[in-house]
């Protein structure tokens, strides 16, 4: 028996919420809805007592799967690697497709996010470029070509 109903969403703890949604606002993504959450349910399902977090809830324009951003209130969140690279273990990157991967890289050069590496051609039928957003999450942006 299949568990998996449906691809939901993908759920990223920021230090700062605000800044987070702006930069996957400027990718195109559209705000669902916003809120806080604590109390039992967040302190069961995270295991974390007193735990109080602000989210926002981000979808693509084609109704897809979604994007949780969660920053918590309290306690102070632990910070991660921001310096990760692919080949280390855990959420690998959060992947879109654009419509102009180079228009799609100027646009979040010009907020100061950068490119992991460079932008790759993959037999002439995809292009795509890893680059790194607020907390070092790293975003695969990907144009389909040919």
């Amino acid at each position: 028996m299949a568990h998996v109903r449906r691809f939901d969403h993908i759920g990223i703890t920021v230090a700062d919420l605000e800044t987070a949604t702006a930069f996957f606002v400027g990718l195109g993504l559209e705000v669902e809805g916003t809120g806080s959450v604590e109390g039992e349910f967040v302190e069961t399902v995270c295991a974390i007592p007193g735990a109080h977090c602000e989210i926002a809830m981000l979808r693509s324009p084609d109704g897809g799967s979604g994007l949780e951003l969660a920053s918590f209130v309290t306690p102070d969140h632990e910070p991660g690697s921001p310096t990760a690279m692919a080949n280390e273990l855990g959420l690998r990157n959060v992947s879109f497709e654009v419509g102009d991967l180079d228009a799609a890289v100027a646009a979040v050069a010009a907020d100061g996010y950068g490119l992991v590496g460079g932008i790759g051609e993959y037999e002439n039928s995809v292009r795509m470029a890893y680059v790194r957003g607020p907390d070092g999450i790293i975003v695969s942006l990907f144009e389909q070509i040919g």
